[in-house]
């Protein structure tokens, strides 16, 4: 028979069936891409579609033509198709692995357990007590024990790769709901496949010594390298398909309904009192169970066993020929369709209406809690920017309390017109790298290599972007990525860099043309970075120096963002922070004691603003000022001359100076010149900044998200 059977595949498939599987997945391909492009507009997910297309192209559909049918189901192809699943599978799993969240799983492992287990116990009762009802509907004359644990598996369990999938297509894979169903619906599959291979392992002691047999396989390969794709089970060629026409009878369409009804039903009410005994908002908890309720490639595994392999033997008591027919394996497949494809849809359209509920808001940092995730992005144009940023990097993650994601974006400008074939990263012939290159191809490899030698210094993980984009629109791709990523802040490089002389010397105008639309339209807070990595500021993390930094305080809400900055700052082992508040001596001033230490504080004489600025400064002081974290000076000036003279003092003394922006500041002791030659720094800032205050220092200019509809720019240049 099998001799019979390849005479006649080979007569009525004459092509090659490499080039033949290649043709039909390009089409598959171009198909699914359709159909994401027609739904995408209406807010659905990638997974739906690409199920859509599946089924459209299925026997149920356009397969049903002869001519269709015998170009994408040819059997000499099946092999094909076997091996590019089990090849894409791997490489898809291997990038869930790069792209999960560890740090967040970690630390929200015991939440994502309860919701993950009180969804799983609920529908494995609901799936055991109505399995005979689906035994008797299904006519299933034997392996009925086998069938009521399908069932129980199918309706608890939630598929991992379509949940992460689904979740970074509509935009959530930054946010806490995003990443917290991700890490659910992992801890809930891995419970699912445990306990199926353990439930059909005591069935026999060959099952069990192949599951024995298995896990200490797949130990071993762990621990060989963690980051090794998990074995995946390949599927029978036969077992690809369902044709709908079984769907017809009464019995089978009252079974479909009901499992749909039980896996959503139980999701949602177990998924609510988890989210409720955790303290989790109602819409939220509604999200999480539509999540959940997705199904993908174990529930296929469940149904679909293929002989003579490891798996086989490993379910070797379910022998699927013995009760299995097309009719109930219809059925399964479909409960596991339309379960997708209706998640999939109602978490599109509830993510659309709770938009709102959903966005960042931790855009700035002055009502940041320290023990919540800090999320920055340091932004570098070149190697030398690198220095600078990573610093910062490092001084913020000092606190072992703190849990900072940092995030560093490389920004490639094109030029406009370049008269050449070369690439944007080429050089052409003869030419050589330097300081002067408005771009070269080792750029990438000098941040890297820095970016990896700071992690095995400092064991702190760095996400690496990289942005290539013109000067006119590299803003709107720093913009936007930042708000993809739920930034709360964004530091620049300045436009200037410090030469080995200790002279400043502009890089690139385009830079500051960026940064300065950058300061108009950031979505979340954003610092600028002097940097003078030669003479000042360096990184604390593995320094024989401590890095002493000094806080300028004015008041407003830029130097409040910038004292907020602080606070993750001063818990650093290498670095000494001292807070220096700069106050007008004809203000009426006051004394705030706090046992044997005082704050002067300003008299409220000029509105809202000076409450505000009195009630940081004093948290600030009861909080890292007595606890001896950080230091605390006052200077009394009347003027811009003499607040000149105050910083001349201080610019010896500190290797990083932190202040305010200060875009809506107006006080005769900020007027410091009569003219601004980077407004951009703010009155302050562009003075630091100048070849007149002469210093080694490196400054920080801080300026503070504000929450505006429009979110136009704070003054002008």
């Amino acid at each position: 028979m099998d001799i019979m059977h390849k005479r006649w595949c080979l007569n009525n498939y004459s092509f090659n069936p490499l080039v033949t599987s290649l043709m039909q997945t390009s089409c598959i391909l171009a198909i699914s891409h359709f159909f994401h492009l027609l739904l995408k507009p209406v807010g659905q997910p990638g997974p739906v579609a690409q199920v859509l297309a599946g089924a459209v192209l299925g026997p149920s559909s356009l397969s049903r033509i002869e001519d269709i049918r015998e170009f994408f189901i040819q059997p000499t192809s099946a092999g094909y198709y076997q091996f590019f699943s089990h090849l894409f599978e791997i490489m898809f799993m291997f990038l869930i692995g790069l792209e999960t969240d560890i740090s967040f799983s970690n630390r929200n492992l015991s939440v994502a357990s309860i919701i993950a287990y009180s969804g799983f116990i609920l529908n494995c009762i609901l799936g055991a007590a109505l399995s005979p009802l689906f035994i008797k509907l299904l006519k299933i004359p034997d392996k009925k024990v086998e069938f009521a644990i399908v069932v129980m598996m199918i309706l608890a369990n939630s598929a991992s790769p379509v949940v992460i999938r689904l979740v970074a297509d509509l935009k959530l894979d930054t946010s806490d709901v995003g990443r917290l169903a991700a890490t659910t619906s992992l801890v809930n599959e891995m419970s699912c496949v445990l306990i199926a291979s353990l439930l059909y392992a005591v069935s026999s002691w060959e099952s069990f010594s192949y599951l024995f047999l298995s896990f200490l396989l797949t130990g071993s390969l762990i621990a060989l390298n963690r980051h090794l794709a998990r074995w995946i089970n390949k599927s029978d060629r036969e077992s690809k398909y369902f044709d709908i026409n079984y769907l017809k009878s009464i019995p089978t369409i009252v079974t479909i309904v009901v499992m749909i009804l039980l896996n959503f039903g139980g999701k949602l009410v177990s998924t609510l009192a988890a989210c409720h005994y955790l303290k989790i908002p109602l819409n939220e908890g509604v999200m999480f169970a539509l999540i959940l309720s997705l199904k993908g490639h174990f529930d296929l595994q469940l149904i679909n066993v293929p002989p003579n392999s490891v798996a086989y033997c490993l379910f070797s008591s379910l022998l699927l020929q013995l009760w299995w027919n097309p009719g109930v394996r219809s059925v399964l497949l479909s409960i596991v369709v339309f379960d997708t494809i209706i998640a999939g849809i109602i978490v599109a359209f509830t993510v659309k209406r709770e938009e709102k509920s959903l966005a960042h808001k931790q855009t700035s940092l002055e009502l940041h809690d320290l023990e919540s995730e800090l999320r920055i992005l340091a932004c570098v144009y070149f190697p030398r920017h690198s220095l600078g940023a990573l610093g910062l990097i490092s001084a913020l993650s000092g606190s072992k309390r703190a849990i900072v994601t940092p995030y560093l974006m490389h920004l490639v400008e094109l030029p406009e017109k370049r008269k050449t074939n070369l690439l944007y990263h080429q050089l052409a012939e003869g030419d050589q790298y330097s300081d002067e290159d408005d771009y070269g191809g080792d750029d990438v490899v000098e941040i890297n290599d820095a970016v990896d030698v700071f992690t095995s210094e400092t064991k702190i993980l760095i996400n690496i972007v990289k942005v290539v984009s013109s000067s006119a629109t590299l803003y709107e791709d720093v913009c936007t990525g930042a708000e993809d990523r739920r930034i709360s802040i964004i530091f620049l490089p300045f436009h200037k860099h410090q030469r080995i002389d200790g002279n400043m010397e502009i890089d690139k105008e385009g830079i500051r043309t960026t940064n300065q639309r950058v300061l108009r339209h950031a979505p979340c807070s954003l610092g600028i970075l002097v940097d003078r990595t030669v003479t000042g500021f360096q990184q604390p993390h593995c320094s024989n120096s401590v890095q002493h930094i000094a806080i300028l305080f004015f008041g407003g809400p830029d130097d409040r963002e910038a004292l907020a900055c602080s606070k993750w700052i001063s818990s650093h082992p290498q670095v000494k922070l001292t807070l220096i508040r700069f106050l007008q001596v004809s203000e009426q001033i006051s004394r705030n004691h706090n046992q044997d230490n005082e704050v002067m504080l300003a008299e409220p004489t000029n509105g809202t603003e000076h409450v505000i600025d009195n009630t940081s400064l004093v948290e600030f002081y009861n909080r890292y000022i007595t606890s001896g974290q950080a230091n605390y000076t006052e200077k009394h000036v009347s003027s811009g001359a003499e607040t000149v003279t105050a910083l001349r003092e201080l610019r010896d003394s500190y290797s990083l100076f932190m202040v305010g922006r200060g875009g809506q500041r107006h006080s005769s002791i900020t007027t410091l010149s009569d003219w601004e030659e980077c407004p951009e720094l703010g009155t302050v800032g562009d003075f630091l900044a100048s070849s007149d205050f002469n210093t080694n220092a490196s400054i920080l200019v801080i300026q503070k998200h504000q929450h505006t509809t429009d979110n136009s720019f704070r003054g002008d240049y």
